[in-house]
């Protein structure tokens, strides 16, 4: 015997109407009853198609200005009773219920009114509530009833009446699920509204698509990404993404977005191994390029401008595994996808995340993303020399570049290039050692150049050692007990330091 269970009585009320003619049509043609109310109603009836009011069933209208229409206890009782509960068949006999088995809802656009910069009173309109509770109660009852939660999901809605409206248990389990994921991520959208500046901390959050990755950070391991990657980016050409190429796009983009000049960068592990800044796009890559081209080979290119054919030619010399620009000239993406597995991403406009957030232990950690960065004006002298106007602009650009590196990290640059970076070191010494040894292997002069540090000195050795390499001005943060050791050292010797206040650890 078939355990498939036809559905009889339908239920809609919705906000988005695309396809209700189609749906609505295939419903009569398959003898199903029509309940709706409200502008729903109205809809379907403009189609010329068969629908019986709510309040006929209820003999009650809708009051309060559209709040309260299905709340009611022959709707919620239509779709809640239990149709092998022999106590729930002689309840809905005794009060004139109908069996409702199939309810088609989707829920007023909270999350888009709120996007939209709509006012509170607005906002709080588009909580919906009679929608939800149909949504939460016809989900409930799977057993007997069909739910149909958002216009996503009515394409397999019309499968399901294709297929005479006759439905398995484990789709209408499966139907549910979905169901309760729709309702879970209004809810927690609506929550974080209300708590965006309150003092009540609670982590919640909802985020979808999911997307299968090949692997995680390692071939095995598992790797998923939750989120709108499209919203982001369009993917021109090339491979499918990887969870560690991901990792790299976001540094690269948190990076980028420091910049109005024309700039062009490539990372490596989360890391600038090269970055330039200049009038001509194609200038800023081959400086970029020259800051490491050995790391470079597989790394992540990055600019703020449209891509030139004559910059994707120098590009296409390089074996690299992600390209990322706001535009590119038509000659410029036809060379560049002469490697068929390099990933061409055009960036869109698009607001990003204040708040970052990491698993840690058996919780999770969130905070603001460092949004702080400190031009010359909150530079603030600390030697008796004061840092030359070239010496300002590398140190504003070396600062940056800190920044957005991994601790403990120290930069070398000049004339807006980066000549070289130390990071991830467990000292900071180390880390300048590091960037001193391979500016001189990729062949800088590093006379004239200025160095940043992510935090302060805790002893004078590394303004000692960058002072022998020819590095005359410095950035960065301050606040050690010893500052003036370093200070007293940069006088001793012609050089400038000044100090922002602000430090910049990345781990």
């Amino acid at each position: 015997m078939s355990t498939k269970k036809k559905i009889n009585t339908a239920l809609i009320s919705v906000y988005h109407k695309d396809r209700m003619k189609e749906i609505c049509t295939k419903l009569i043609k398959l003898g199903i009853k029509i309940l709706s109310t409200g502008g729903t109603k109205t809809a379907i009836e403009e189609m010329g198609i068969a629908v019986t009011a709510v309040e006929e069933l209820t003999s009650y209208p809708s009051i309060l200005g559209g709040r309260v229409k299905t709340l009611h206890p022959k709707i919620f009782g239509g779709i809640l009773a239990r149709r092998d509960e022999a106590t729930d068949r002689e309840q809905m006999k005794q009060y004139s219920i109908p069996e409702i088995d199939l309810v088609v809802v989707d829920l007023y656009p909270f999350e888009a009114t709120v996007a939209s910069g709509a006012s509170e009173e607005d906002s709080i309109e588009k909580i919906d509530i009679g929608g939800i509770s149909l949504i939460r109660a016809a989900a409930k009852n799977y057993h007997d009833v069909v739910i149909i939660s958002s216009q996503e999901q009515y394409s397999d809605l019309i499968e399901i009446l294709n297929n005479e409206g006759k439905t398995t248990l484990e789709e209408r389990k499966r139907l549910a699920m979905r169901a309760f994921h729709i309702t879970s991520h209004y809810d927690t959208a609506i929550f974080k509204y209300f708590n965006k500046d309150s003092e009540f901390k609670v982590f919640k959050q909802s985020m979808f698509p999911a997307k299968v990755l090949r692997y995680g950070e390692n071939p095995h391991q598992q790797g998923i990404f939750y989120g709108n990657f499209d919203q982001i980016f369009d993917q021109l050409h090339g491979k499918e993404i990887s969870y560690n190429n991901l990792l790299d796009i976001e540094a690269a983009i948190y990076l980028m977005d420091e910049f109005d000049e024309t700039t062009f960068a490539i990372l490596k592990h989360n890391n600038a191994c090269g970055i330039a800044s200049g009038p001509k796009l194609i200038d800023a890559y081959l400086a970029a390029l020259a800051g490491d081209p050995v790391s470079a080979y597989g790394g992540i290119l990055i600019t703020n401008k449209r891509i030139d054919k004559d910059t994707a030619a120098e590009i296409d010399k390089l074996f690299c595994e992600v390209v990322i620009a706001p535009s590119y000239d038509d000659d410029a993406i036809e060379r560049l996808k002469l490697k068929k597995n390099r990933i061409i991403l055009l960036r869109k406009e698009c607001t990003l995340p204040a708040k970052q957030f990491r698993t840690l232990l058996n919780g999770v950690l969130e905070q603001d993303r460092d949004r702080s960065m400190e031009g010359r004006k909150l530079m603030k002298p600390a030697t008796k020399k004061n840092a030359s106007e070239q010496e300002l602009t590398d140190l504003e650009f070396a600062n940056i570049v800190v920044k957005h590196s991994k601790s403990n990290t120290i930069v070398l640059a000049k004339n807006k290039q980066l000549m070289a970076s130390g990071v991830g070191q467990t000292s900071r010494v180390d880390a300048l050692r590091q960037a001193i040894e391979k500016a001189k292997n990729f062949g800088f002069d590093l006379r004239g150049g200025v160095m940043a540090s992510d935090a302060f000195f805790p002893f004078p050795d590394c303004v000692e050692i960058a002072h022998e390499a020819g590095i005359t001005a410095i950035v960065q943060p301050g606040g050690s007990i010893r500052d003036k050791d370093s200070i007293d050292f940069c006088d001793a010797h012609n050089m400038a330091m000044v100090m922002t206040g602000v430090r910049h650890f990345k781990h």
